[in-house]
């Protein structure tokens, strides 16, 4: 499996982070995991093939982490030769049918129509999906807005947990055990804590609790700019940290 991190950052301009968005390689799998603003222009800088894209798992309705959906439904049909033919699957949390029928009112029909074969699916907390072969994508909730989620993609070899945006939280803790990288928001330092957002010592926190093999950490604010939060979450964890930019790639089950 591998992991590509196309936008480490927020909602908030930053001259070298986009808003969250992460790509997932695994068998015939080629997953978003969140499609935020910038995040095209990314692949294409960091040569990730996003025209292959397969599926696109939202984890809430928060624009720094779908903005760009229907930019990727246009861009796949007008920009691309040839035009995309196979089937998109958008994922996401209850509530994604009716707000992408409101994106098709305000944009028009393309955003349901593309012209080439979409699914949507909607996923609750402690549900999972069969993507492709023996890929599948579990969610679980997390405590930031009433629909967020946390997505764990597994496959035969890995499981890759991506926390979305959470808060601290002992139950996303006891459902990512065991997990192999754990990808976990860092917004803030942790003399800005908040209760909807992870800080280093947070986030290590709960990869130690999660037992995870190795920490990841992205979804970083301005704030958090100039500090050192993989040393600071490493302390929380006792493992292996590494604070994401974008383009970073990581390879996932393989000793």
């Amino acid at each position: 499996m591998e992991l590509v991190v196309l936008g480490s950052g927020t909602v908030a301009p930053s001259a070298h982070r986009t808003a969250p968005a992460h790509w997932v390689a695994t068998g015939e799998v080629r997953l978003l995991l969140d499609c935020g603003a910038g995040m095209l222009h990314r692949a294409a800088r960091h040569a990730v093939p996003w025209p292959d894209v397969t599926h696109v798992a939202v984890t809430h309705f928060h624009p720094d982490h779908w903005g760009e959906l229907p930019m990727l439904l246009f861009a796949l049909r007008w920009g691309t030769l040839p035009a995309r033919s196979a089937l998109l699957r958008v994922i996401g949390p209850v509530g994604l049918r009716t707000r992408m029928t409101v994106l098709a009112g305000a944009l028009g029909d393309w955003v349901l129509e593309p012209g080439y074969p979409l699914q949507l699916a909607e996923i609750a907390a402690g549900e999972s999906l069969d993507l492709s072969g023996d890929v599948r994508l579990e969610a679980w909730k997390t405590p930031h807005t009433d629909e967020s989620l946390a997505y764990a993609v597994r496959d035969a070899h890995a499981r890759l947990v991506y926390t979305g945006d959470t808060g601290p939280s002992d139950a996303l803790a006891r459902w990512a055990r065991g997990c192999d990288l754990l990808l976990a928001e860092c917004s803030l330092p942790d003399t800005q804590a908040i209760g909807i957002h992870l800080t280093p010592s947070q986030a290590g926190a709960l990869a130690g609790a999660a037992a995870a093999r190795r920490l990841v950490l992205t979804h970083f604010y301005p704030a958090i700019e100039g500090t050192d939060p993989a040393s600071v979450a490493a302390r929380a964890f006792g493992g292996e940290v590494l604070a994401a930019n974008d383009g970073d790639r990581f390879t996932i089950g393989v000793d």
